[in-house]
């Protein structure tokens, strides 16, 4: 896996803004107000289609040169950036919700001794599945 990628864009200027397009990437698409908010907006697109495609195993194409790329007069070509480095680790690292199921008794004592209920499964499944933190490891080896 690389960490970096640079794929260029079709910035099309239309009377709501702009939309943009990635020949290499079909279903990668997204829009903007301005032109700085469909560049930011086609570098978080790139970013999150790639990392997809890298999690769903796929192969990534290599990207066209630009000037293999067909134009119309209202569309611009813009190389946009991925950080794939910086992606992988923003999307490891975000939080997801998980509905959880407790008796009522449990969760009124919980309530009532102010539990943080994330903190208490985070901490149980770094547990149950032997998962912890350096400073966690360093203890449990010293003691």
């Amino acid at each position: 896996m690389r960490d970096n990628y640079l794929f260029p864009a079709i910035f099309e200027a239309s009377d709501g803004g702009y939309t943009v397009t990635f020949p290499d990437l079909p279903g990668c698409i997204t829009e903007g107000d301005t032109e700085q908010e469909a560049f930011a907006h086609a570098t978080e697109a790139l970013e999150l289609h790639l990392w997809g495609m890298e999690r769903d195993h796929e192969e990534i194409p290599a990207p066209s040169a630009i000037r293999e790329i067909a134009q119309e007069p209202e569309q611009a070509i813009v190389l946009i950036r991925a950080n794939m480095r910086l992606m992988r680790r923003t999307m490891r690292e975000r939080a997801v919700r998980k509905m959880v199921t407790l008796p009522r008794w449990l969760h009124d004592a919980a309530e009532e001794a102010g539990v943080n209920y994330s903190q208490v499964l985070q901490d149980g499944l770094k547990n149950l599945l032997e998962i912890y933190t350096p400073e966690q490891d360093m203890k449990r080896h010293a003691g």
